[in-house]
């Protein structure tokens, strides 16, 4: 177990929201594979579960899928980065 944040959050969706919360801005998709360390097919798994969810949403510009979150996921995403900075 890499720390106790695992106990509580299945670790790359979790990860993935405090990425979408910390600059508070719009994001790629692969781009945010990297920050998480998963595969770009992983991330987009994850992200279509999670707008399913209405967490997130995403604004295609050309050929660019651009990722953002919405208003309940920015309060999901402080309250899972608030019990990280607790159990760390």
């Amino acid at each position: 177990m890499k720390d106790n944040f695992d106990i509580f959050f299945r670790r790359k969706p979790a990860l993935m929201m405090i990425a979408l919360r910390k600059l508070a801005r719009v994001r790629y998709g692969s781009v945010l594979a990297k920050e998480v360390d998963c595969t770009y097919s992983h991330a987009v798994k994850i992200l279509q579960t999670l707008e399913e969810l209405g967490l997130v949403t995403f604004e295609k510009k050309g050929r660019i899928k651009l990722i953002k979150l919405t208003k309940k996921g920015m309060e999901v995403a402080d309250n899972i980065g608030n019990i990280k900075q607790v159990v760390a």
